[in-house]
């Protein structure tokens, strides 16, 4: 594997030097494991470095964060710690350890192990290799349990008949790693999964531990895909129980995904999308509205997603049929618009997209959204105005007025400013 390790990037390389120098140093013995192992074997990128110590992972990690002045995240319940080097790079270093489930689909009790006890402890065989980065050994691949040989079969393998029933989230994992690679479940992999499926396990998991690897599937490079093989093998109600994905709510799903990429093509300079959320909202659009705030707030999602899910569900009575008008002014478009977020201005054009709910969505985002006014409450007062909620009433007046071509310069403002001081 060294020749893996050699054509890493050079700031990855380094850090993996750094943490091969170190565990020759402390006497401590230092693996690089799981996700980054199989992406290096596969090719495909991945710089989050995952290492495993067998002894003190939490100790090492102090090591590692102290030679890099890097900031350190402490797990020690579960012995385990994150560097954080910079947003976007992270290294997640943990204690070698065994796990006992007192109860299926609870936490489990973890205790010290080997290597092996830990790769074990892992979700499948492609996920349960190691790469050796002590100094006499250095880049010696470590496969227990077949990953070499399920990664070039293309195939997702548990380690034991009790990992759906221990975990049920990997039922998530499975269908993801499957259709991220392309790969297929193996035949007793697949039979234990529908056999979880059955005896109802992702219903018993904590929520927001869903809700974490839901999210994961959501942010994949073709979510629908993942999608599509959910409602085949295990359906939606773990989510709600009226969840069902039926041909309308996956032509959504399609469509949200054609108007995403028109947004990232178009507006490239814009803030990037929460995707994951425009993907969730039309997964779950068949759902009543009363339904919607319980769902939110079972899976602890964050205020700000909470009020984009919301605001959706509003702005389909409200605002989607003023945007189907031909002739809505400029600044009637700006106020339907402007208070949405970009999430839930793609859904409406997704959902509604006729002709013109399209060329209005367009225009707004070439030529209004964003805009302002030059004047402000220094000049308002300049002009002997006493401040109070009359100034928000005049700058909303002065920008419909922009908006709708009326003034163009500063001078234009100020002008109409007088006008509206001056009216009885």
């Amino acid at each position: 594997m060294k020749k893996y390790l050699e054509g890493l990037p050079k700031k990855i390389r380094e850090l993996v030097y750094l943490a091969k120098d170190l565990a020759a140093y402390r006497r401590m013995p230092a693996y690089l494991v799981g996700g980054f192992v199989r992406d290096l074997i596969l090719g495909v990128r991945n710089f989050d470095l995952d290492i495993v110590v067998v002894g003190d992972g939490i100790k090492f990690a102090e090591y590692f964060a102290r030679a890099l002045k890097a900031k350190l995240i402490r797990h020690k319940r579960f012995g385990t710690a994150t560097v954080v080097l910079k947003p976007g790079l992270k290294i997640d270093i943990a204690t070698a350890r065994s796990e006992i489930y007192p109860l299926p689909a609870h936490l489990p009790v973890v205790k010290p192990g080997s290597l092996e006890d830990d790769l074990f402890r892992r979700d499948f065989t492609i996920n349960a290799m190691a790469i050796s980065l002590a100094e006499n050994d250095f880049g010696r691949l470590i496969d227990c349990y077949g990953g070499v040989g399920d990664l070039k079969n293309k195939t997702i393998r548990v380690l034991h008949a009790l990992s759906f029933i221990d975990d049920p989230t990997r039922i998530i994992r499975a269908i993801r790693f499957e259709q991220r690679f392309g790969f297929k479940l193996d035949a007793g992999t697949l039979k234990l999964l529908k056999e979880a499926v059955r005896a109802k396990m992702l219903k018993i998991v904590e929520p927001q531990r869903l809700r974490d690897d839901l999210i994961l599937v959501l942010k994949e490079a073709e979510p629908i895909k993942e999608i599509m093989r959910f409602k085949e093998l295990t359906g939606f109600s773990f989510i709600d129980k009226h969840l069902v994905a039926g041909a309308k709510t996956i032509g959504l799903l399609r469509c949200a995904d054609k108007e995403i990429k028109w947004f990232i093509r178009t507006h490239p300079r814009r803030r990037a999308l929460d995707s994951w959320l425009i993907y969730f909202i039309a997964l779950t659009d068949n759902l009543k509205s009363p339904a919607i705030k319980p769902l939110v707030q079972r899976f602890a999602l964050k205020r700000g997603e909470e009020i984009r899910i919301l605001s959706y569900k509003s702005a389909q009575l409200k605002i989607a049929p003023a945007l189907k008008k031909k002739d809505i002014n400029p600044s009637e478009l700006f106020s339907c618009l402007e208070p949405l977020s970009y999430e839930v201005i793609i859904l409406l054009k997704a959902k509604f997209g006729g002709a013109c709910l399209r060329n209005n969505i367009d225009k707004f985002f070439l030529n209004l959204n964003g805009a302002r006014i030059s004047i402000s409450g220094d000049d308002l007062r300049r002009l002997g105005l006493e401040p109070g909620p009359h100034y928000q009433k005049i700058f909303k007046s002065i920008l419909n007025a922009k908006l709708d071509g009326k003034l163009r310069t500063r001078q234009d403002e100020l002008r109409l400013v007088k006008n509206i001081i001056r009216r009885p």
